[in-house]
């Protein structure tokens, strides 16, 4: 089944989401380095069916776009306003509270979190116009360094 990639960009980082739209369920979830984002999208579309990429409109979008044409996949730019704001609300649907983490409050659990690979989801879901579930237990924090 083809797969979808969507990126949140950055100029440091970037968070990046693997995804099968007919399923609706995200296979991988992580962040990189900007830098390593060309190779990293090469080695999985030589692995995967990929039927598009969805860049998020902000910051380095133009380059990152740009540094992918090559591999002939369709590439669209869409909006990710307000996604690093979103991410936040979302983490908590992914990752509930649970015992008595309730009595904390919320922003302790995602104090210092990278939610770029969750902002990924989020134009992914807006994009498509659905919620979509996790394959496994994807850590949203995993880092490629």
């Amino acid at each position: 089944m083809p797969r979808i990639i969507t990126i949140d960009p950055g100029k440091s980082k970037c968070g990046l989401v693997l995804a099968d739209i007919s399923e609706k369920k995200v296979y991988q979830a992580i962040i990189l380095k900007s830098e390593l984002l060309e190779n990293y999208v090469r080695n999985v579309i030589a692995a995967e069916d990929i039927s598009k990429i969805i860049i998020g409109n902000g910051t380095t979008s133009r380059e990152i776009k740009e540094k992918l044409y090559f591999l002939k996949k369709e590439i669209i730019t869409f909006e990710e306003k307000n996604t690093t704001y979103r991410a936040k609300a979302r983490y908590f649907e992914l990752f509930p509270i649970s015992g008595l983490k309730f009595l904390i409050p919320r922003e302790v659990f995602i104090l210092n979190k990278n939610l770029d690979a969750i902002s990924a989801l989020i134009i992914l879901e807006d994009y498509c116009k659905n919620k979509f579930t996790l394959n496994q237990n994807i850590d949203f924090k995993t880092w490629l360094k």
